[in-house]
């Protein structure tokens, strides 16, 4: 019994870890914070998708006297496919452009983590851009994979 319900803590756990980032895709990346937002700049701009902003906020932090291990935000989108979601809820565009934030953990390891198009879509109720969210979602992982591969 004991047991059983280690097992049931466990999975609870699993299952308000994977509550906490609801919404969130996260990759490891084989490169630092830095190189990690140079390639995802690199590869969006080659794709023709603008880059909005790129924010240092450790850099920020280190301002104002408050240390944070590297972390980089990148604010990017392309019109072409956001706009569409615009269309059906104005909404959206608290959540677009785009973000993807490079960031190193306690262990030194790098992420990179980005919304997921179809949470924002659910989130502001859009189920009439399936496509284009499916088209997002799909350049978004090739992107984050060109951003993180070795």
């Amino acid at each position: 019994m004991k047991k059983f319900m280690t097992v049931v803590a466990l999975l609870l756990a699993a299952g308000f870890a994977q509550a906490a980032n609801d919404g969130l895709i996260t990759k490891k990346s084989a490169h630092s914070v830095k190189v990690t937002l140079d390639r995802l700049e690199a590869a969006l701009e080659k794709n023709g998708i603008g880059v909005a902003l790129r924010w240092n906020h450790s850099e920020k932090g280190k301002e104002v006297d408050i240390p944070l291990r590297p972390t980089e935000l990148l604010l990017f989108g392309n019109p072409k496919l956001g706009t569409h979601l615009f269309t059906s809820n104005q909404t959206a565009g608290i959540d677009l452009p785009l973000k993807a934030l490079a960031w190193e953990d306690a262990k030194g390891q790098v992420w990179l983590t980005y919304n997921d198009p179809a949470y924002i879509a659910k989130r502001h109720r859009i189920g009439d851009r399936d496509d284009i969210v499916a088209k997002m979602s799909k350049a978004l992982a090739g992107l984050s994979d060109a951003a993180t591969k070795p």
